[in-house]
């Protein structure tokens, strides 16, 4: 499955989910209702202009370890891959002026200090009993295992009724593409299905990742679910950009972007896939080049894909093509112009039949 981009927060759940030593420890000083402060960096301009006293340790980490040394005052400094306690008992002095919304001395320690260097800062609360993740100017509470796990089974429901609607609006365009009626709203609304698909797989992506060790059925789950749902989307986009010069990739880049409001709305997806603005998007005419469909053709290496596209310019080009007409084409041959043939025709048949039922 495509890597999801990650953003701050999304890189720290990696690094400190269950089943690793660091949320070993932190789940040591939050069980033990002790409470602690955690810089984690390698920056030695960061330590020189923020740490203050303590004492140097700069040992191996472990999770026994860290949480002996939560039992004092202060802070507690980790190398940037959390293999070594660099110092404990340190004051952290991030600039006051910073804007902080935390209330507890450590919480807005924690904040001034991730705002002020950039740097991951973990705040367990003794009294309040949870852990909290700075990250630059990010913020995330840890929640309990159980409660994130109820979340990432709940959209994956949500998850399966998303993707249900998409393999419809797929198998209409399907359908529509082999008898050459395509229309740009066909092609808009796939395009808005895959990507509320997506969206929807980025949020469980992150509940896996808080998931740890734990998030091992849900990822089996999400993978079996998507198949090969970002496959499609990218090639409907190269199917049908209507400007040579747009890269599909970068397309799908400013799809991600968009705000959900945005998203709904068919003229900015024309707009993006380089179209003008109608009134009426499904009576405009749009014709695939073929790159989605012939993609399932059997042992179809992408640049026969490429060649064939090149040579006919358009889906029904191709399936028009009669064997001699594919056999001139660079790289193919007769075994493989025959193969061509009767996996058009045999997916041709099956997609209506698929629409029927």
């Amino acid at each position: 499955m495509k890597k999801i981009k990650e953003d701050n927060i999304t890189s720290v759940l990696k690094l400190i989910a269950p089943g690793t030593p660091i949320r070993d420890g932190l789940e040591n000083i939050l069980r033990a209702k002790t409470g602690a402060l955690l810089l984690i960096t390698d920056n030695t301009e960061v330590l020189k202009e923020i740490v203050d006293g303590g004492f140097t340790i700069n040992e191996d980490y472990t999770s026994s370890k860290l949480y002996e040394l939560a039992k004092m005052d202060g802070a507690i400094v980790l190398s940037g891959d959390l293999k070594r306690i660099l110092y404990a008992n340190a004051q952290l002095i991030p600039e006051r002026e910073i804007q902080t919304t935390e209330t507890g001395t450590r919480h807005r320690t924690a904040e001034r200090t991730a705002k002020q260097t950039g740097e991951l800062v973990i705040s367990i609360s003794q009294r309040r009993n949870i852990i909290t993740v700075f990250k630059g100017n990010d913020r995330y509470v840890l929640e309990d295992t159980d409660v994130v796990l109820n979340k990432a089974n709940q959209a994956i429901q949500t998850l399966e009724k998303y993707k249900k609607v998409f393999d419809n609006k797929l198998n209409i365009l399907n359908e529509y593409e082999f008898n050459d009626i395509v229309t740009l709203q066909n092609v808009v609304l796939a395009i808005q299905r895959a990507e509320m698909v997506m969206r929807i797989v980025e949020e469980i992506q992150r509940q896996i990742y808080e998931l740890g060790s734990d998030g091992r059925l849900v990822k089996m789950q999400l993978d079996e679910l998507i198949g090969g749902l970002e496959k499609e989307e990218s090639l409907i986009i190269k199917d049908y950009i209507a400007k040579k010069k747009k890269d599909p990739t970068k397309i799908l880049e400013e799809l991600k972007e968009l705000e959900y409001e945005d998203l709904l709305k068919e003229s900015t997806i024309a707009k993006i896939l380089g179209y003008e603005y109608l009134d009426n998007y499904d009576e405009m005419a749009v014709y695939p080049k073929g790159y989605r469909i012939l993609s399932k053709v059997p042992r179809m290496p992408t640049n026969i894909v490429e060649n064939l596209v090149g040579e006919f310019k358009s889906f029904q080009h191709i399936l028009a093509a009669d064997i001699e007409s594919l056999d001139e084409v660079d790289g193919i041959g007769e075994v493989r112009a025959r193969t061509i043939k009767q996996s058009l025709k045999r997916m041709q048949e099956q997609f209506v039949f698929d629409n029927i039922i």
